[in-house]
């Protein structure tokens, strides 16, 4: 795999019902995209969040719309308005990630009729429970419907626990007590067999080779004194660890769908 790299060549929108303000942006390749900036309050580890959980959720067969990377450049918003969005863009400059936009998709909404088969659901709360994705709810789906077909999008909260990098590998055994509020665990009858797919698709070498397409850059923090290879590394030994375990939060999202029952 190879993410695409394109440059941001129009500001068209800002999405201000993301936290981190990402905006619909038009690229040299005539593409419009979501673009996630590298300068958010939450900074580059959201797009590493976002960059690994939706390649891993592509790997498992799920919808996810193109990542690629985008350069922005500093005059990108020089005649932005909005001072929060200029020094949005300024603090951005360089490289940042994006999703493809999806026009005309709406949110899925249950309350609407939206419903979802039993191997797609299955494989979605598994998958958000290996990656640790608290964003899966019916407050905040993150889960558009576009041409009858369910994509996933905005995995910048997953992977929580490498804000706190000394303990990661203490807490990649851990259940994930979320699964009971997924969206789509009412329709998630097939855990097991979700569970069995993901386990022989996520192998080391596809690990591996989805934590090669982040940037060092991304990786890197001062106060954590490795380098970006070693912190593959533990990403690695993290995702070895949790896929070991997933037996665990496997049953916790079993126990779950049988109390709504």
């Amino acid at each position: 795999m190879q993410l695409r790299t394109v440059r941001a060549t129009q500001y068209v929108t800002a999405l201000r019902e993301g936290g981190s303000l990402p905006a619909i942006v038009a690229a040299d390749d005539l593409g419009l995209y979501v673009l996630k900036f590298r300068g958010a309050g939450q900074g580059p580890l959201a797009l590493v969040a976002e960059l690994v959980a939706g390649e891993i959720g592509r790997e498992l067969g799920l919808n996810v719309p193109e990542l690629v990377f985008v350069e922005v450049d500093a005059a990108l918003g020089r005649n932005e308005p909005d001072q929060e969005i200029r020094d949005l863009l300024k603090a951005s400059v360089g490289l940042n990630l994006a999703l493809d936009y999806l026009p005309g998709s709406t949110m899925f909404d249950p309350a609407a009729g939206d419903v979802a088969d039993a191997k797609t659901a299955s494989m979605a709360v598994w998958f958000d429970a290996f990656v640790m994705n608290v964003d899966r709810t019916p407050r905040n789906a993150n889960l558009l419907c576009w041409h009858r077909e369910l994509y996933f999008i905005d995995h910048g909260a997953a992977l929580y626990v490498h804000h706190d990098w000394h303990t990661i590998l203490e807490r990649a055994e851990s259940p994930f007590r979320e699964s009971k509020h997924h969206i789509l665990l009412p329709w998630a009858t097939a855990l097991e067999e979700a569970g069995e797919s993901a386990r022989l698709l996520l192998t080391p070498e596809k690990i591996a080779q989805i934590l090669e397409e982040v940037p060092d850059k991304w990786l890197l923090r001062e106060e954590d004194h490795i380098s970006a290879e070693q912190k593959r590394a533990v990403y690695s030994d993290f995702f070895a660890r949790r896929l070991k375990a997933s037996a665990k939060f496997q049953e916790e999202a079993d126990r779950a769908r049988a109390q709504l029952v």
